[in-house]
Protein backbone atom coordinates (compact mmCIF):
# COMPACT_ATOMS: atom_id res chain seq x y z
CA UNK A 1 0.00 0.00 0.00
CA UNK A 2 1.00 3.30 -0.95
CA UNK A 3 1.23 4.85 2.76
CA UNK A 4 3.00 2.51 3.97
CA UNK A 5 6.01 3.95 1.86
CA UNK A 6 5.56 6.85 4.10
CA UNK A 7 6.52 5.01 7.38
CA UNK A 8 9.66 5.71 9.38
CA UNK A 9 9.05 2.47 11.60
CA UNK A 10 12.60 1.76 12.90
CA UNK A 11 14.48 4.47 11.30
CA UNK A 12 16.63 6.82 13.23
CA UNK A 13 16.82 10.19 12.06
CA UNK A 14 19.36 13.66 12.88
CA UNK A 15 17.55 16.87 12.90
CA UNK A 16 20.11 19.93 13.37
CA UNK A 17 18.01 22.89 14.53
CA UNK A 18 15.78 21.07 15.85
CA UNK A 19 14.98 23.31 19.33
CA UNK A 20 12.35 25.37 17.98
CA UNK A 21 10.63 26.70 14.74
CA UNK A 22 11.49 24.88 11.34
CA UNK A 23 13.55 22.31 13.17
CA UNK A 24 11.44 20.90 15.93
CA UNK A 25 8.31 20.95 13.38
CA UNK A 26 10.42 18.35 11.01
CA UNK A 27 11.42 16.21 13.91
CA UNK A 28 8.16 16.28 15.00
CA UNK A 29 7.39 14.99 11.89
CA UNK A 30 9.44 12.28 11.70
CA UNK A 31 8.53 10.66 14.79
CA UNK A 32 4.87 10.85 13.60
CA UNK A 33 5.91 9.17 11.39
CA UNK A 34 7.38 6.13 13.30
CA UNK A 35 11.21 7.22 13.82
CA UNK A 36 13.35 8.44 16.44
CA UNK A 37 15.32 11.58 16.72
CA UNK A 38 18.42 12.91 17.47
CA UNK A 39 17.95 16.45 17.93
CA UNK A 40 20.79 18.84 17.63
CA UNK A 41 21.03 21.79 18.54
CA UNK A 42 23.16 25.24 20.42
CA UNK A 43 19.93 25.59 22.50
CA UNK A 44 18.25 23.31 24.67
CA UNK A 45 15.44 20.74 23.08
CA UNK A 46 13.79 19.68 25.65
CA UNK A 47 10.59 20.80 24.48
CA UNK A 48 11.30 18.86 21.17
CA UNK A 49 12.27 15.87 23.03
CA UNK A 50 9.11 16.20 25.47
CA UNK A 51 6.51 16.28 21.99
CA UNK A 52 8.32 13.36 20.30
CA UNK A 53 8.46 11.13 23.86
CA UNK A 54 4.81 11.97 24.35
CA UNK A 55 4.15 9.95 20.79
CA UNK A 56 5.72 7.12 21.49
CA UNK A 57 9.09 7.33 20.30
CA UNK A 58 12.85 7.87 21.20
CA UNK A 59 14.51 11.06 21.50
CA UNK A 60 17.94 11.99 22.11
CA UNK A 61 19.01 16.10 22.73
CA UNK A 62 22.46 16.96 21.87
CA UNK A 63 23.96 20.32 22.40
CA UNK A 64 26.31 21.45 19.84
CA UNK A 65 27.59 24.47 18.73
CA UNK A 66 27.62 23.90 14.41
CA UNK A 67 29.99 27.33 13.72
CA UNK A 68 32.73 24.67 14.30
CA UNK A 69 32.90 21.18 12.77
CA UNK A 70 34.77 19.75 15.32
CA UNK A 71 31.09 18.46 16.80
CA UNK A 72 30.60 16.42 13.86
CA UNK A 73 32.19 13.41 15.34
CA UNK A 74 30.22 13.76 18.45
CA UNK A 75 27.19 13.87 16.22
CA UNK A 76 27.79 10.83 14.78
CA UNK A 77 29.32 9.22 17.73
CA UNK A 78 26.33 10.23 20.19
CA UNK A 79 23.58 8.94 17.73
CA UNK A 80 25.27 5.30 17.21
CA UNK A 81 25.91 4.83 21.07
CA UNK A 82 22.20 5.88 21.63
CA UNK A 83 20.38 4.33 18.04
CA UNK A 84 22.64 1.96 16.88
CA UNK A 85 22.48 3.40 13.21
CA UNK A 86 21.62 6.29 11.27
CA UNK A 87 18.98 6.76 8.44
CA UNK A 88 18.44 10.17 8.23
CA UNK A 89 20.30 13.27 7.93
CA UNK A 90 17.96 16.74 8.16
CA UNK A 91 20.49 19.59 7.99
CA UNK A 92 18.24 22.16 8.95
CA UNK A 93 20.19 24.19 11.13
CA UNK A 94 20.84 27.93 9.57
CA UNK A 95 21.82 31.22 10.97
CA UNK A 96 21.11 34.82 8.92
CA UNK A 97 22.95 37.97 9.52
CA UNK A 98 21.55 41.44 8.04
CA UNK A 99 23.49 44.52 6.69
CA UNK A 100 24.02 46.09 3.63
CA UNK A 101 26.86 45.16 1.41
CA UNK A 102 29.21 48.04 1.39
CA UNK A 103 28.88 47.43 6.24
CA UNK A 104 29.04 43.60 5.48
CA UNK A 105 31.28 42.42 8.37
CA UNK A 106 34.14 39.62 8.00
CA UNK A 107 32.35 38.08 11.12
CA UNK A 108 29.45 38.57 9.78
CA UNK A 109 30.46 36.16 6.83
CA UNK A 110 32.36 33.91 8.64
CA UNK A 111 29.59 33.14 11.11
CA UNK A 112 26.90 32.43 8.78
CA UNK A 113 29.34 30.26 5.97
CA UNK A 114 30.44 28.23 8.40
CA UNK A 115 26.91 27.02 10.35
CA UNK A 116 24.95 27.18 6.81
CA UNK A 117 27.47 25.55 4.94
CA UNK A 118 30.35 24.57 5.87
CA UNK A 119 29.15 22.10 8.51
CA UNK A 120 26.22 21.16 6.57
CA UNK A 121 28.79 19.56 4.43
CA UNK A 122 30.95 18.05 7.16
CA UNK A 123 28.38 16.52 9.20
CA UNK A 124 26.72 15.00 5.27
CA UNK A 125 30.06 13.10 4.86
CA UNK A 126 30.32 11.73 8.00
CA UNK A 127 26.98 10.07 8.00
CA UNK A 128 26.75 9.57 4.38
CA UNK A 129 30.21 7.12 5.77
CA UNK A 130 28.15 5.94 8.50
CA UNK A 131 25.27 4.94 6.04
CA UNK A 132 27.48 3.25 3.11
CA UNK A 133 28.91 0.96 5.50
CA UNK A 134 25.67 -0.10 6.57
CA UNK A 135 25.06 -1.17 3.16
CA UNK A 136 21.14 -0.35 3.07
CA UNK A 137 21.15 3.57 1.78
CA UNK A 138 19.54 6.11 3.57
CA UNK A 139 18.20 10.02 3.00
CA UNK A 140 19.80 13.07 3.12
CA UNK A 141 17.93 16.21 3.28
CA UNK A 142 19.11 20.00 3.51
CA UNK A 143 17.10 23.26 4.17
CA UNK A 144 17.52 25.42 1.33
CA UNK A 145 15.99 28.59 0.82
CA UNK A 146 14.03 31.05 -1.66
CA UNK A 147 17.30 32.73 -1.47
CA UNK A 148 18.70 29.30 -3.44
CA UNK A 149 16.88 30.95 -6.36
CA UNK A 150 17.30 34.53 -5.65
CA UNK A 151 19.61 37.29 -4.36
CA UNK A 152 17.51 38.91 -1.93
CA UNK A 153 18.79 42.05 0.00
CA UNK A 154 20.94 42.63 3.11
CA UNK A 155 21.96 38.85 3.55
CA UNK A 156 25.24 38.44 1.06
CA UNK A 157 26.36 35.78 3.61
CA UNK A 158 22.75 33.95 4.19
CA UNK A 159 22.45 34.02 -0.10
CA UNK A 160 25.87 32.54 -0.86
CA UNK A 161 25.19 29.60 1.98
CA UNK A 162 21.82 28.35 0.38
CA UNK A 163 23.28 28.90 -2.86
CA UNK A 164 25.60 26.73 -2.05
CA UNK A 165 23.08 24.32 -0.35
CA UNK A 166 20.94 23.52 -3.75
CA UNK A 167 24.73 23.18 -5.42
CA UNK A 168 25.91 20.61 -2.61
CA UNK A 169 22.70 18.62 -2.62
CA UNK A 170 22.88 18.39 -6.51
CA UNK A 171 26.72 17.07 -5.88
CA UNK A 172 25.95 15.25 -3.07
CA UNK A 173 23.25 13.33 -4.72
CA UNK A 174 25.38 12.47 -7.63
CA UNK A 175 27.56 10.33 -5.91
CA UNK A 176 25.89 8.50 -2.83
CA UNK A 177 23.14 7.76 -5.58
CA UNK A 178 24.70 4.04 -6.14
CA UNK A 179 25.11 3.78 -2.29
CA UNK A 180 21.57 4.13 -2.41
CA UNK A 181 21.26 6.81 -0.80
CA UNK A 182 18.95 9.84 -2.14
CA UNK A 183 20.14 14.02 -1.38
CA UNK A 184 17.40 16.60 -1.83
CA UNK A 185 16.90 19.76 -0.35
CA UNK A 186 13.76 21.69 0.89
CA UNK A 187 13.30 25.43 0.22
CA UNK A 188 11.24 26.87 2.67
CA UNK A 189 8.94 29.92 1.58
CA UNK A 190 8.94 33.03 3.78
CA UNK A 191 7.95 31.58 7.39
CA UNK A 192 6.54 32.79 10.44
CA UNK A 193 9.96 31.79 12.44
CA UNK A 194 12.45 33.47 14.56
CA UNK A 195 14.64 34.37 11.38
CA UNK A 196 11.84 36.24 9.76
CA UNK A 197 10.53 38.30 12.62
CA UNK A 198 12.47 41.57 11.83
CA UNK A 199 10.62 41.54 8.50
CA UNK A 200 6.81 40.51 10.08
CA UNK A 201 7.47 43.28 12.78
CA UNK A 202 8.29 45.89 9.34
CA UNK A 203 5.17 46.80 8.08
CA UNK A 204 6.10 48.04 4.49
CA UNK A 205 8.16 44.91 4.31
CA UNK A 206 5.13 42.08 5.62
CA UNK A 207 3.28 44.10 2.99
CA UNK A 208 5.35 43.78 0.14
CA UNK A 209 6.07 39.62 1.25
CA UNK A 210 2.33 39.09 1.59
CA UNK A 211 1.35 40.54 -1.81
CA UNK A 212 3.80 38.22 -3.19
CA UNK A 213 2.60 34.72 -1.79
CA UNK A 214 -0.41 33.55 -3.67
CA UNK A 215 -1.10 31.68 -0.81
CA UNK A 216 -1.69 34.86 1.14
CA UNK A 217 -0.10 34.07 4.49
CA UNK A 218 3.21 33.11 5.80
CA UNK A 219 4.04 29.67 6.52
CA UNK A 220 3.88 27.64 9.45
CA UNK A 221 6.56 25.16 10.65
CA UNK A 222 4.12 22.52 10.39
CA UNK A 223 4.04 22.93 6.41
CA UNK A 224 7.34 21.29 6.11
CA UNK A 225 5.88 18.23 8.38
CA UNK A 226 4.55 16.30 4.74
CA UNK A 227 7.48 17.19 2.71
CA UNK A 228 9.77 16.27 4.94
CA UNK A 229 8.72 13.02 5.86
CA UNK A 230 8.22 12.25 1.88
CA UNK A 231 11.76 12.95 1.55
CA UNK A 232 13.11 10.99 4.73
CA UNK A 233 10.34 7.94 3.61
CA UNK A 234 11.12 5.17 0.62
CA UNK A 235 8.26 6.91 -1.32
CA UNK A 236 10.68 9.15 -2.70
CA UNK A 237 13.07 6.44 -3.65
CA UNK A 238 13.45 7.89 -6.99
CA UNK A 239 14.08 11.67 -6.40
CA UNK A 240 17.15 12.73 -6.12
CA UNK A 241 19.16 16.20 -6.30
CA UNK A 242 16.21 18.02 -6.10
CA UNK A 243 15.25 21.21 -4.23
CA UNK A 244 11.91 21.41 -3.58
CA UNK A 245 10.11 25.29 -2.64
CA UNK A 246 7.22 24.96 -0.45
CA UNK A 247 6.84 29.01 -0.45
CA UNK A 248 3.02 29.31 -0.97
CA UNK A 249 3.52 30.13 -4.99
CA UNK A 250 6.04 33.02 -3.97
CA UNK A 251 8.41 31.41 -7.08
CA UNK A 252 5.33 31.06 -9.19
CA UNK A 253 4.55 34.24 -9.25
Amino acid sequence: MILDKFKLDKKVAIVTGAARGLGQAIAVGLAEAGADVALVDILPTDETQEQIESIGRKALGIRADLSDKIVVDEIVTKTLESFGRIDILFNNAGIIRRAPLTEFTEKDWDDVINVNQRTLFFLSQAVAKVMIEQGDGGKVVNTASMLSFQGGILVPSYTASKSAVMGLTRLMANELAPHNINVNAIAPGYMATDNTAPLRKDPTRNKAILDRIPAGRWGEPEDLKGIAVFLASSASDYLQGYTIAVDGGWLAR
